[in-house]
């Protein structure tokens, strides 16, 4: 995984794609911002990945904006970690029979 992509904490519901370049551009060259969206409602699922062009524009930003006021809301930026396997569920997608 890249040292150049940050998960983003904590974010306010309201909080858009671009309010995330804007105020991360201000540590360096914003490469990609990736917002999670909750597949049912399409509301934002209050996280993000923030991609740098460099490691060390994300490292600039992790030691600004980790633990930082935006929004209203107090954020974690931290280096993104792999996504951990999952063992499939045994009900998704499934419908349960009701005894």
């Amino acid at each position: 995984m890249s040292q150049a992509r940050l998960f983003v904490g904590n974010l306010s519901f309201q909080t858009g794609e671009n309010d995330l370049q804007d105020y991360f551009a201000q540590a360096g060259a914003v490469t990609s911002v990736n917002l999670m969206l909750d597949k049912i409602s399409g509301r934002s699922r209050g996280f993000a990945f923030v991609e740098f062009a460099t490691a060390e524009e994300a490292q600039k930003a992790i030691e600004q904006f980790h633990d930082q006021d935006f929004q209203g809301r107090k954020i974690t930026v931290n280096i993104a970690r792999p996504r951990e396997e999952r063992p499939p569920s045994s009900d998704r997608g499934e419908r349960r029979e009701r005894y």
